[in-house]
């Protein structure tokens, strides 16, 4: 009868614990392998959620460089360009009139450069008898040159070389006079010329519109905005961060960041940091890379986990996201015991700390293990072979 009872309870409560009348290492070898993650405790510091905007990272405000009517929009809000393409121009009609003006004058100068260059060559080749001042008794003109000018020359009354070299000089100067004028008139088209290209606004990189200020037919004053122009494909946060924050970031430094879109946090990345505070407001101005493809819009609101450099280091547990179980809005996760089997515990999460991990605030303790991605229908007390993820 004792030997009956001995085997009878033993069994009886294996069945109702569900674990069957079997030794225990027969019991593990047969349990479901399941992936395990060790709780770790992470050293921080306690950060402070700084407002922001999402900007683009390059943008532009075009505006008029010269009066005139607008003539040309490429588009409207929201189109892309690719840099380099005309996105507006102004009337050019009277530019093009005092172009072709200016040209005239250019080649009336040339012409006349050329006429006194070959002037001044004739000069210095073949001396102009008209130059000489004519002899006196109705000689001819040889005798003159053979008889009266020497003997004026010699008398002290007349100086041949240097009325040759006053004609030569006088020639020099008319070929410079000519040369400037053309230089003059070469200057005035390309003045025109500039004030044409500053008729046309180019898109200087490849973007979008974001908003125009004139619509075709308007009239505009030098200084006066047209369209802004800005590369959305590449989009940053920009924050005002308190002075006292500053030391607790450096440019390449990770942070979590949270947009007005999703209630998810995602990492950025510290791009450039101010060197110069406002001297009003003291904060100083960071901007913050956000990663291609993120669901996000310039102009939307961001929050940031700026880190407290004054604050006490703590620290916080941390888990994978996949090891937390949902169970009527209730955080969940199985803990293994050092019999490997599992217990269903209650926590409460905090934020998540990166894409796959989240903290947990309390209901677990440094050095625990914890199932990830449980099976469905898992219990508590069930047997498990655990594999270190």
């Amino acid at each position: 009868m004792s030997l009956c009872t001995d085997r009878f309870i033993p069994a009886l409560l294996a069945g109702i614990l569900g674990i069957g009348f079997y030794p225990v290492q027969a019991q593990a070898e047969g349990a479901a392998r399941v992936g395990v993650f060790t709780v770790k405790a992470e050293k921080t510091r306690s950060t402070v959620s700084v407002g922001g905007t999402v900007i683009a990272s390059r943008s532009v405000t075009l505006a008029a460089q010269l009066p005139g009517r607008v003539e040309f929009i490429a588009g409207k809000e929201g189109d892309g360009f690719e840099g380099g393409t005309q996105l507006l121009r102004l009337d050019d009609a009277e530019l093009l009139a005092k172009r072709a003006a200016a040209q005239s004058q250019e080649t009336a100068a040339a012409s006349a450069l050329r006429n006194a260059g070959v002037q001044l060559d004739r000069e210095i080749a073949s001396p102009s008898i008209s130059s000489n001042t004519p002899g006196g008794m109705g000689m001819p003109s040889m005798m003159d040159q053979m008889m009266f000018n020497p003997m004026q020359s010699m008398m002290g009354m007349r100086q041949p070389g240097a009325e040759r070299q006053a004609q030569v000089v006088n020639r020099q100067t008319q070929v410079d006079q000519a040369r400037s004028s053309l230089l003059q008139a070469q200057a005035s088209i390309k003045e025109i010329d500039a004030k044409l290209r500053d008729s046309v606004s180019e898109a200087p990189f490849s973007g979008v519109i974001v908003h125009k200020y004139v619509e075709v037919g308007d009239t505009v004053q030098p200084g006066q905005p047209l369209i802004d122009f800005a590369d959305t494909s590449e989009l940053q946060i920009q924050l005002d961060v308190p002075q006292r924050l500053r030391p607790g970031l450096a440019e390449g430094m990770r942070l979590d960041a949270r947009l007005d879109s999703s209630a998810d946090w995602i990492p950025v990345t510290v791009d450039r940091i101010f060197p110069v505070a406002d001297t009003e407001r003291h904060t100083v101005r960071v901007k913050l890379n956000l990663h291609k493809g993120t669901n996000a819009d310039a102009g939307m609101y961001a929050e940031v986990a700026v880190p407290d450099p004054t604050a006490r280091v703590s620290n916080r547990m941390v888990v994978p996201d996949a090891a937390v179980v949902w169970k009527g809005g209730l955080p969940l996760v199985f803990v293994l015991n050092e019999q490997n089997l599992t217990e269903l515990r209650l926590i409460r999460v905090g934020d998540a700390v990166s894409e796959t991990e989240v903290e947990v605030l309390s209901g677990l303790r440094g050095g625990e293990r914890v199932v990830v991605n449980p099976r469905p229908g898992m219990g508590s007390g069930e047997l498990v072979n655990p594999t270190p993820m």
